[in-house]
Protein backbone atom coordinates (compact mmCIF):
# COMPACT_ATOMS: atom_id res chain seq x y z
CA UNK A 1 0.00 0.00 0.00
CA UNK A 2 1.27 3.49 -0.85
CA UNK A 3 0.00 6.77 0.52
CA UNK A 4 0.55 10.12 -1.20
CA UNK A 5 -0.10 13.35 0.66
CA UNK A 6 -1.64 15.82 -1.79
CA UNK A 7 -2.20 18.50 0.86
CA UNK A 8 -4.49 19.70 3.65
CA UNK A 9 -6.37 16.44 4.42
CA UNK A 10 -6.24 14.98 0.92
CA UNK A 11 -4.45 11.69 0.29
CA UNK A 12 -4.23 9.18 -2.53
CA UNK A 13 -3.97 5.61 -1.28
CA UNK A 14 -3.14 2.86 -3.76
CA UNK A 15 -2.67 -0.89 -3.76
CA UNK A 16 -2.44 -3.48 -6.54
CA UNK A 17 -3.21 -0.93 -9.25
CA UNK A 18 -6.30 0.45 -7.50
CA UNK A 19 -6.38 4.00 -6.09
CA UNK A 20 -8.65 5.84 -3.68
CA UNK A 21 -8.61 9.60 -3.08
CA UNK A 22 -9.71 10.77 0.34
CA UNK A 23 -10.99 14.26 1.18
CA UNK A 24 -10.09 16.21 -1.98
CA UNK A 25 -10.46 19.94 -1.45
CA UNK A 26 -12.30 22.27 -3.83
CA UNK A 27 -10.05 24.54 -5.90
CA UNK A 28 -9.38 27.76 -3.99
CA UNK A 29 -10.89 26.52 -0.74
CA UNK A 30 -7.59 26.18 1.13
CA UNK A 31 -5.05 29.04 0.89
CA UNK A 32 -1.75 28.22 -0.77
CA UNK A 33 -2.67 24.87 -2.32
CA UNK A 34 -2.72 24.08 -6.04
CA UNK A 35 -5.89 22.38 -7.34
CA UNK A 36 -6.28 18.65 -6.92
CA UNK A 37 -5.77 17.09 -10.34
CA UNK A 38 -5.75 13.36 -9.81
CA UNK A 39 -7.39 10.26 -11.22
CA UNK A 40 -8.50 7.32 -9.12
CA UNK A 41 -10.95 4.44 -8.93
CA UNK A 42 -12.91 5.80 -5.98
CA UNK A 43 -13.33 9.00 -3.98
CA UNK A 44 -14.18 9.07 -0.27
CA UNK A 45 -15.09 12.20 1.72
CA UNK A 46 -15.26 12.47 5.48
CA UNK A 47 -17.90 15.24 5.29
CA UNK A 48 -19.40 17.72 2.86
CA UNK A 49 -17.36 20.86 3.56
CA UNK A 50 -15.64 22.30 0.50
CA UNK A 51 -12.12 21.71 1.80
CA UNK A 52 -12.85 17.97 2.11
CA UNK A 53 -15.28 17.10 -0.66
CA UNK A 54 -14.09 18.76 -3.88
CA UNK A 55 -14.67 15.73 -6.05
CA UNK A 56 -14.56 17.74 -9.30
CA UNK A 57 -10.77 17.88 -9.10
CA UNK A 58 -10.47 14.12 -8.74
CA UNK A 59 -11.63 12.22 -11.81
CA UNK A 60 -12.52 8.54 -11.86
CA UNK A 61 -10.97 6.12 -14.32
CA UNK A 62 -13.49 4.76 -16.81
CA UNK A 63 -12.45 1.11 -16.53
CA UNK A 64 -13.87 -0.66 -13.52
CA UNK A 65 -11.33 -2.71 -11.54
CA UNK A 66 -11.80 -5.01 -8.61
CA UNK A 67 -10.83 -3.27 -5.41
CA UNK A 68 -8.27 -4.88 -3.08
CA UNK A 69 -9.59 -2.68 -0.27
CA UNK A 70 -12.22 -3.28 2.31
CA UNK A 71 -13.51 0.03 3.64
CA UNK A 72 -14.86 0.36 7.17
CA UNK A 73 -16.38 3.59 8.51
CA UNK A 74 -16.79 5.06 11.97
CA UNK A 75 -19.26 7.89 12.50
CA UNK A 76 -17.91 10.71 14.68
CA UNK A 77 -18.28 14.48 15.07
CA UNK A 78 -16.59 17.54 13.57
CA UNK A 79 -16.74 19.29 16.95
CA UNK A 80 -16.99 18.54 20.66
CA UNK A 81 -20.73 19.26 20.81
CA UNK A 82 -22.00 16.21 18.92
CA UNK A 83 -22.08 18.08 15.62
CA UNK A 84 -23.96 21.16 16.81
CA UNK A 85 -21.23 23.46 15.46
CA UNK A 86 -19.93 21.72 12.32
CA UNK A 87 -21.85 18.50 11.82
CA UNK A 88 -20.72 14.91 11.47
CA UNK A 89 -17.38 13.39 10.51
CA UNK A 90 -16.69 9.97 9.01
CA UNK A 91 -13.50 8.02 9.66
CA UNK A 92 -12.48 5.69 6.84
CA UNK A 93 -10.37 2.57 7.47
CA UNK A 94 -8.81 1.02 4.36
CA UNK A 95 -7.49 -2.54 4.49
CA UNK A 96 -5.81 -4.24 1.52
CA UNK A 97 -5.14 -7.51 3.34
CA UNK A 98 -1.61 -6.52 4.33
CA UNK A 99 -1.89 -2.99 5.70
CA UNK A 100 -4.59 -0.94 7.42
CA UNK A 101 -4.74 2.83 7.13
CA UNK A 102 -7.26 5.08 8.90
CA UNK A 103 -8.11 8.61 7.74
CA UNK A 104 -9.73 10.53 10.59
CA UNK A 105 -11.15 13.36 8.48
CA UNK A 106 -11.94 16.48 10.52
CA UNK A 107 -12.20 14.69 13.82
CA UNK A 108 -13.19 17.23 16.45
CA UNK A 109 -14.22 15.10 19.43
CA UNK A 110 -13.01 12.40 21.77
CA UNK A 111 -13.52 8.85 20.56
CA UNK A 112 -15.40 6.25 22.56
CA UNK A 113 -13.60 3.11 23.80
CA UNK A 114 -15.42 1.04 21.15
CA UNK A 115 -14.34 3.44 18.40
CA UNK A 116 -10.74 3.30 19.61
CA UNK A 117 -10.86 -0.50 19.57
CA UNK A 118 -11.76 -0.39 15.87
CA UNK A 119 -8.65 1.72 15.29
CA UNK A 120 -6.18 -0.71 16.84
CA UNK A 121 -3.54 -2.55 14.79
CA UNK A 122 -3.19 0.18 12.17
CA UNK A 123 -0.26 0.41 9.83
CA UNK A 124 -0.93 4.14 9.37
CA UNK A 125 -3.01 6.76 11.15
CA UNK A 126 -3.74 9.93 9.13
CA UNK A 127 -4.60 12.43 11.83
CA UNK A 128 -5.53 16.15 11.93
CA UNK A 129 -3.32 18.19 14.25
CA UNK A 130 -4.18 21.85 13.60
CA UNK A 131 -6.92 22.50 16.13
CA UNK A 132 -9.71 25.10 15.82
CA UNK A 133 -11.75 22.99 13.35
CA UNK A 134 -10.35 19.66 14.59
CA UNK A 135 -8.53 18.14 17.53
CA UNK A 136 -5.33 20.04 18.28
CA UNK A 137 -1.69 18.94 18.54
CA UNK A 138 -1.92 17.83 22.17
CA UNK A 139 -5.15 15.89 21.60
CA UNK A 140 -3.73 14.27 18.46
CA UNK A 141 -0.58 13.28 20.31
CA UNK A 142 -2.60 11.70 23.13
CA UNK A 143 -4.81 9.78 20.69
CA UNK A 144 -1.84 8.57 18.66
CA UNK A 145 -0.18 7.30 21.83
CA UNK A 146 -3.36 5.42 22.75
CA UNK A 147 -3.83 3.80 19.34
CA UNK A 148 -0.14 2.93 18.78
CA UNK A 149 -0.18 2.69 14.95
CA UNK A 150 3.07 1.84 13.18
CA UNK A 151 3.05 5.16 11.32
CA UNK A 152 1.46 8.47 12.30
CA UNK A 153 0.94 10.93 9.45
CA UNK A 154 -0.09 14.47 10.49
CA UNK A 155 -2.47 16.47 8.29
CA UNK A 156 -4.72 19.54 8.38
CA UNK A 157 -2.12 22.03 9.62
CA UNK A 158 -0.72 25.41 8.58
CA UNK A 159 2.68 25.86 6.95
CA UNK A 160 4.75 28.56 5.30
CA UNK A 161 2.37 30.03 2.70
CA UNK A 162 -0.37 27.41 2.94
CA UNK A 163 -3.28 26.43 5.17
CA UNK A 164 -5.83 28.38 7.18
CA UNK A 165 -4.47 31.11 9.45
CA UNK A 166 -6.58 29.92 12.39
CA UNK A 167 -5.16 26.40 12.55
CA UNK A 168 -1.89 25.39 14.18
CA UNK A 169 1.47 24.63 12.63
CA UNK A 170 2.99 21.21 12.08
CA UNK A 171 5.80 21.80 14.57
CA UNK A 172 3.29 22.22 17.40
CA UNK A 173 2.61 18.51 16.91
CA UNK A 174 6.05 17.22 15.98
CA UNK A 175 7.53 18.92 19.05
CA UNK A 176 5.51 16.44 21.11
CA UNK A 177 6.86 13.40 19.24
CA UNK A 178 10.22 11.69 19.70
CA UNK A 179 9.97 9.53 16.57
CA UNK A 180 9.70 12.10 13.75
CA UNK A 181 11.02 11.17 10.30
CA UNK A 182 10.85 13.84 7.61
CA UNK A 183 10.52 12.62 4.03
CA UNK A 184 11.60 14.65 0.99
CA UNK A 185 8.64 13.39 -1.05
CA UNK A 186 4.87 13.15 -0.79
CA UNK A 187 4.67 9.36 -1.04
CA UNK A 188 5.35 6.65 1.52
CA UNK A 189 5.17 2.90 0.99
CA UNK A 190 3.55 1.07 3.86
CA UNK A 191 4.62 -2.44 4.82
CA UNK A 192 3.43 -4.68 7.65
CA UNK A 193 5.37 -4.20 10.87
CA UNK A 194 7.33 -1.21 9.66
CA UNK A 195 9.35 0.99 12.00
CA UNK A 196 7.27 3.02 14.45
CA UNK A 197 7.45 6.63 13.38
CA UNK A 198 5.74 9.96 12.91
CA UNK A 199 6.10 10.43 9.16
CA UNK A 200 6.13 14.01 7.88
CA UNK A 201 5.35 13.94 4.17
CA UNK A 202 5.81 16.92 1.89
CA UNK A 203 2.42 18.13 0.60
CA UNK A 204 2.47 17.54 -3.15
CA UNK A 205 0.26 20.48 -4.09
CA UNK A 206 2.07 23.41 -2.48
Amino acid sequence: MTITYLGHSCFKIASKGYAIILDPYTEGSVPGYKPVQETADRILCSHRHQDHCGAKGAALWEDVKASPFTVETIQTWHDDRQGALRGADTIHILDDGQCRAAHLGDLGCDLTPDQKDKLRNLTALLIPVGGYYTIDAAQANKLADELTPDVIVPMHYRGEGFGYDVIGTLDAFTALRSDVKEYPSSTLELTPGMERQTAVLRPQNI
